[in-house]
């Protein structure tokens, strides 16, 4: 057996497959017959020293969480600042992991927690501390540099993607006396590829949604109303798909509703849906429904894509791989070798690549007028989708769902006053 304790964490926003990750982790540290213990609430639980032991956790229960969505250990908005800024926090969590013996840590997030495990794997060289830290990707905003795609996105954009076709039946249905036009918000800040995802809904212009608009593209109300209109008298209804993120020519969210700023310090952001369900009825005059699916996109682990769970299961196999191979500072990310037919493997990038970085939809991906897709995002998008991974049902009809025994192992440490 290996000398040394492995630590996991879960960060930011979780996803329908973050936890197939965590059970791929523990189970291949099993294999290779490494403790792993979980921080409780992420980065948090580290500096708190609130830690799981997963050798508690029957293989049964571990293999569960493959079909189980949330984040089994808990999960936390928490950014670490600079080593000088936030040295205090960041030698505490040294001190827990000399006191349970940590050589390897993983944290599973997205950029933020990419630039934390870079950080920590500096802090321990200056230290001179044996500790190897990964980065393992996840982010349903599929917004992370170097990979082609992010665990948790294929998932998400299967649920935008089914809810947009879904939904546009509905409407379609009732256009003749009832709402003409739907607008469906889907998560995204600064990227619009789950925007990008409801493309996959229909395949001609005037197929829903007949409207998307991204962050990356300035947001001009003239030119949306118009088009929403001419959809309106071609059709005879229309699907409007926003991103949250979306701005103004002044640079402005247009969801921005003044509620500050989250853990991360980024911008409060919800409604936009509403905002322009009302510009649409004010303006135009029509019946106008919205929705804003929120926690839905990213939870609907009945709805998952196959194709995302394998993702999410390699990357969480080849964290502890590279881990016990001492590929410090790594992160396994998906590399694409084919479309069609599709074809993907899994290689090492160094978290200097990636922590920090963001990866906005191409240009190419989308449509000249700037509202759909084009052939090039279908084909990248298309099979990310792919493939059903139903969760097991239970006699009430209703998804069986795990949820572990999350034993905490002794503190051996003064609590952490911050």
């Amino acid at each position: 057996m290996p000398a040394g304790t492995l630590l996991y964490a879960q960060s930011g926003g979780v996803t329908a497959v973050i936890n197939a990750t965590a059970g791929a982790v523990v189970e291949t540290a099993r294999r290779h017959r490494v403790r792993v213990l979980a921080a409780d609430d992420g980065i948090l639980g580290a500096l708190r020293e609130s830690l799981f032991d997963t050798s508690k956790e029957p293989a049964a229960a571990i293999r569960a969480l493959a079909h189980t969505p949330g984040g089994a250990f808990g999960s936390c908005r928490v950014k670490l600042k600079s080593l000088d800024e936030d040295r205090a926090r960041y030698e505490r969590l040294m001190e827990v992991f000399r006191a349970h013996d940590v050589r390897w840590f993983l944290y599973n997030g997205g950029n933020d927690s990419a630039d934390t495990a870079l950080k920590m794997s500096r802090l321990a060289a200056e230290f001179d501390y044996p500790l190897t830290c990964i980065g393992v990707p996840k982010t349903i905003d599929n917004d992370l540099a170097v990979t082609d795609c992010c665990p948790g996105f294929g998932s998400a954009a299967k649920y935008t993607a089914v809810s947009v076709r879904e939904a546009a039946l509905d409407v379609a249905s009732m256009s003749e006396t009832s709402t003409k036009v739907f607008v469906y918000e889907a998560m995204g800040r600064h990227a619009g590829w789950l925007a990008a995802s409801a493309g996959l809904a229909g395949a001609t212009p005037d197929e829903a949604p007949q409207v998307i608009l991204f962050p990356e593209r300035a947001y001009d109300e003239a030119a949306f109303l118009a088009k929403v209109e001419r959809v309106v008298a071609t059709v005879g209804w229309c699907v409007v798909v926003a991103s949250e993120g979306i701005r103004d020519a002044s640079g402005r969210f247009v969801a921005d509703a003044g509620a500050g700023k989250d853990a991360f310090g980024h911008t409060q952001l919800g409604g936009v849906a509403a905002h322009l369900a009302g510009r649409v009825h004010d303006a135009l005059g029509m019946k106008v429904h919205w929705a804003l699916p929120d926690y839905l996109q990213r939870s609907a682990r009945h709805v998952a894509s196959a194709t995302d769970l394998a993702h999410a299961q390699a990357v969480g196999r080849k964290a502890v791989e590279f881990a016990l191979a001492g590929r410090n500072a790594t992160m396994p990310v998906i590399v694409r070798t084919s479309d069609s037919p599709y074809r993907w493997k899994i290689e090492a990038a160094s978290l200097e690549r990636v922590a920090n970085r963001e990866k906005k939809l191409p240009a190419g991906f989308i449509r000249r007028d700037g509202f759909g897709i084009t052939a090039a995002a279908r084909r990248y998008l298309e099979p990310l989708v792919r493939g059903e991974a139903p969760p097991p049902y239970g006699r009430d009809g209703l998804p069986r769902y795990v949820v572990l025994r999350n034993r905490r192992v002794a503190r051996k440490l003064p609590a952490w006053r911050d």
